[in-house]
């Protein structure tokens, strides 16, 4: 039902009580917060896989620019409210957020400056500064309307409209949730597709052009309500008058910092010569609480780093759920999933039994537990990543080298490591693990196939692996050296795969439609990249055709393919592991998601409902540009540890974020304990009552001295 409601004397549009213009604002709210969220969910990948930045660049790069997210909102609060007003801030800083989506979907085009067409950007430096601009821009949009767009839609009701202000945050902070969640899920799977114009790569131009659309969809749908908003006009910040009255009181004690000055009671006293007492007492109540937000900075360094460390993480892990494969981008997904279960749960059973049992579980208290919570969820990081670790291979460091053998022969193999290092013993197709020496102290390789014998000398061996393919043809042996051109685990989950063709006859290996080339007799292919699944093989001979389907590949495996026979269509093939898949499975990742979710729901739920029951009315943006403030400054954190702690292994990093933020707890928890609750509506009212006293005598004040006037 569509009604009309008076308005400061123009008619507003309702539908069913509510105002028709905050529809446009939730559907812009929602469109935004897809667009912000989609674009965080991949960014971190996009950093490693595409800009080619290691693990530390990445996270370091992501949570600088987290970090600006969560400063900007100042400045876009202060624009609002002493300048252009919500709404045209709205507009303007959309603008800008949408030009900043779209050229860092356009950054990640390959084609771009892939002139060769070999299927990599020929000047990263390009793709680098469009990123880092775009990034730039984002950042003045997302926090420079952060602080807008929900008061902007408060604004649309009228004072007799409480109950329907109060459903609208619900809706509101709803759209957001479901934004996040769907884009969340949604972008990693348009990342995992393969998509350009001269080859296929990973599709970060749509992963990035998507939520670039919808910020676009959000800007015009917002601007289409325009005629039905209430627009109230810039009537000045309370941050600027509250940091103009702290400023005064600094100065003005220094300059009476004499003894022969009285002391004050408080020193924002010194501010009562310029500015009144109410200013005074509720800048009192906001710096108390400001002082209690010291130290949750840490809780945000742990909490923000589900889109780094934890989304590199499980980039090392198995993300075969049956019948669905997870991208290791969207393990964030669990987080919000859980959040819409864990509000409800908490509120309606865990508070309520706390309560039952006699404990007084006060806000304070719950941000300290979630702040342990917070710190529990990193231990479990860190004994997920243990388990990680013992799974990756060992690469050959400086003055190394790895060796593996492989019998391609019919009978046993023995093959000794001169001088005098090692000796083994391989069956027919069969192969060792890599053996581990030092290049200075071999030189030889002695193979032996029952009584014939072949020395093979070795070169150039450092920091290399190597697969010595061992053959025996009747009384001949041969011994072939390869070189395994493969430094680290295969990315984002994929595998390399190469053949050697163990046929006397020259052979065509195509593997999908990736062609390996002709291979003679003992010789390898390069490795080349192909996703988890089982793929067609087709070979080609002189005289004959052969096909089969090779072994179901899983997550950053490496495999050598030995191609033993090609004929009557048949294919015969030994697969040996190089690398081995990734065999933690991303499931254990949820347990620190639940824990660290937990952490969420008590300590960010809680501590914005305590900021604002401890501060004075008209102060509640100043409590919101803190708390901010506290999540920038939790980014900021993440930067200085990581780049000072200098932790080779990730699980160790883990565990001192883990300890750190267990300190603060208690550092917190002792603040907590000595803080005194006060009821800012009791001071505001006794500050009313004095008003009201003042005001008598001074009306009682000026009739005295009228009635002394006309008595003269």
């Amino acid at each position: 039902m569509v009604a009309k409601s008076k308005s400061n004397g123009r008619s507003a549009p309702s539908c069913f009580g509510y105002p028709i213009s905050i529809f446009f604002i939730v559907i812009n709210e929602f469109c935004e917060r897809f667009s912000y969220y989609g674009m965080r969910a991949v960014l971190v990948l996009y950093f490693k896989y595409f800009l080619r930045w290691d693990d530390n660049v990445s996270t370091a790069i992501y949570h600088t620019f987290v970090a600006l997210c969560y400063l900007t909102p100042i400045l876009g609060a202060l624009i609002a409210d002493s300048w252009l007003g919500k709404f045209k801030t709205i507009i303007s800083l959309s603008v800008v957020y949408t030009i900043g989506q779209a050229i860092i979907s356009i950054s990640s085009i390959n084609d771009l400056t892939d002139y060769n067409r070999d299927g990599t950007p020929d000047h990263i430096p390009v793709h680098v500064a469009l990123s880092i601009v775009g990034l730039i821009l984002i950042a003045l949009g997302t926090g420079g309307i952060k602080p807008c767009v929900a008061a902007f839609g408060g604004d649309q009701f009228e004072d007799h409209q409480e109950k329907q202000r109060t459903r609208f945050f619900s809706i509101f902070y709803l759209s957001i949730n479901a934004g996040s969640l769907i884009s969340t899920i949604l972008t990693p799977i348009l990342r995992g597709e393969e998509c350009g114009i001269h080859s296929k790569q990973r599709c970060y131009p749509l992963a990035f052009g998507v939520p670039a659309a919808l910020m676009a969809v959000a800007l015009i749908v917002f601007v289409i309500g325009s005629r039905m908003y209430k627009k109230v006009q810039p009537q000045g910040n309370i941050m600027v008058q509250v940091s103009k009255c702290i400023g005064f009181a600094i100065k003005n004690r220094f300059r009476h910092r004499s003894k022969e000055y009285p002391k004050r009671e408080h020193w924002l006293d010194w501010a009562s010569e310029k500015y009144d007492k109410r200013l005074i007492a509720q800048t009192k109540m906001v710096l108390k609480v400001l002082f209690l937000y010291i130290p949750l900075p840490m809780f945000w360094a742990l909490f923000d780093q589900q889109g780094s460390r934890w989304t590199l993480q499980a980039t090392t892990m198995d993300g075969n759920f049956g019948a669905i494969q997870i991208q290791p981008d969207q393990m964030q997904t669990v987080n919000p999933i859980l959040i819409i279960i864990m509000v409800p749960v908490v509120d309606a059973v865990i508070y309520p039994l706390i309560k039952k049992c006699r404990i007084d579980f006060t806000p304070l208290r719950k941000i300290t537990v979630g702040m342990f919570l917070a710190s529990l969820a990193f231990v479990a990081a860190a004994l997920v990543q243990v388990q990680i670790d013992k799974t990756l291979p060992v690469f050959p460091a400086a003055g190394q080298s790895q060796i593996k053998v492989v019998n391609l022969g019919s009978v046993d193999a023995t093959v000794k490591f001169e001088p005098g290092l090692q000796s083994v013993s391989v069956a027919p197709e069969m192969a060792t693990g890599y053996m581990t020496f030092e290049t200075s102290e071999i030189n030889l390789l002695t193979v032996t196939f029952g009584n014939q014998t072949v020395n093979h000398s070795i070169s150039s061996l450092e920091k290399n692996r190597h697969t010595l393919a061992v053959k025996n043809i009747g009384t001949t042996v041969v011994a072939e050296l390869l070189l395994d051109n493969v430094t680290s685990k295969p990315e984002e989950g994929n595998n390399l795969i190469r053949f050697v063709n163990n046929m006397a006859q020259t052979v065509n290996i195509s593997m999908d439609s990736t062609h390996f080339g002709p291979l003679t007799s003992l010789s390898a292919s390069n490795y080349e990249v192909f996703s988890r699944g089982s793929k067609s093989i087709l070979g080609n001979t002189n005289s004959s055709s052969c096909g089969n389907f090779s072994k179901t590949f899983g997550f950053g495996s490496a495999y050598t393919i030995i191609i033993n026979k090609c004929s009557g269509s048949s294919l015969e093939a030994t697969y040996v592991e190089d690398i081995p898949p990734n065999t933690v499975h991303m499931a254990w990742q949820i347990p620190q998601y639940f824990i660290i979710t937990c952490a969420e729901v008590v300590f960010s739920v809680t501590g914005l409902e305590f900021s604002y029951s401890q501060a004075p009315s008209n102060m509640k943006a100043v409590l919101q540009a803190g708390w901010l403030l506290t999540v920038a400054v939790g980014n900021i954190i993440v930067l200085i540890v990581a780049g000072a702690s200098k932790l080779s292994e990730q699980w160790a990093e883990y565990v001192l974020f883990a300890a750190l933020l267990l300190v603060v707890c208690i550092i917190f928890a002792v603040m907590a304990y000595f803080y005194t609750y006060v009821d800012p509506n009791e001071i505001e009212a006794q500050l009313d009552e004095d008003e009201k006293k003042q005001a008598k005598k001074d009306k009682d004040l000026l009739e005295k001295e009228a009635e002394a006037v006309s008595q003269m």
